[in-house]
């Protein structure tokens, strides 16, 4: 069972003065918007606590924004994840993709509404005529890469799907509560909201190691 905000924030405030700055700030900003997400989960509020939990995501992976394209920010957490599944030795994260949530998995995998190229064809983005066939490449991906166990692959695939899902919550592109998203969204949030504390578990077991920089800090 995924570990709580209050529990993963006791064990911050006993280590953290043996970590460097950037894992520090990683971790402290990360555990904020999980406790915010918590909040909304309390609320039964599918689409803040979504937000919220991005945002977590974010605080713990990422470098840096200026000029951040989809495919920059793909390979940041892609990286981010070869590392983080590389340090989970106990495999919760194998634990929580084909066991806890197999199924929302490839609900999510197998929803072109969550492919983002599938919305930039119905919106005339011109080169996505081809979305139905990288589609299926990515369902036939995905599911050579379920079958191998392949956890990374898995988990980069996943999140180009909660990507987009983001992306219409960010931009306006969903309304709040509809009923159009409402599975996805909840699938989203269980997943994210057991991902998250593990990652974050992980990085803090880990505090010593380099972690580059925190976004958006300007330094000591």
């Amino acid at each position: 069972m995924s570990k709580s905000h209050q529990q993963l924030k006791a064990y911050q405030r006993e280590h953290r003065e043996r970590w460097g700055t950037g894992v520090n700030i990683r971790v402290h900003r990360a555990l904020s918007w999980l406790h915010r997400a918590e909040q909304e989960l309390s609320r039964d509020d599918s689409d803040a606590a979504f937000i919220f939990l991005w945002l977590s995501f974010n605080a713990a992976y990422a470098n840096e924004y200026e000029g951040v394209t989809r495919a920059k920010a793909r390979e940041t957490y892609v990286a981010f994840f070869e590392r983080i599944v590389g340090y989970d030795q106990q495999r919760a994260i194998y634990n929580i993709l084909w066991q806890k949530y197999s199924g929302a998995v490839r609900s999510l995998l197998e929803n072109k509404f969550v492919f983002q190229r599938f919305w930039d064809h119905a919106t005339n983005v011109p080169g996505a005529e081809d979305w139905e066939s990288r589609f299926n490449a990515a369902k036939r991906a995905s599911q050579q890469a379920l079958a191998a166990q392949d956890t990374v692959t898995v988990l980069s695939i996943v999140m180009d799907r909660l990507y987009t899902l983001r992306n219409q919550l960010i931009h306006g592109g969903a309304t709040w509560n509809g009923s159009w998203n409402r599975q996805q969204l909840r699938d989203s949030v269980g997943l994210l909201s057991d991902l998250m504390p593990v990652i974050i578990e992980l990085m803090m077991h880990h505090g010593t190691d380099v972690w580059g920089d925190a976004s958006y800090y300007l330094g000591e």
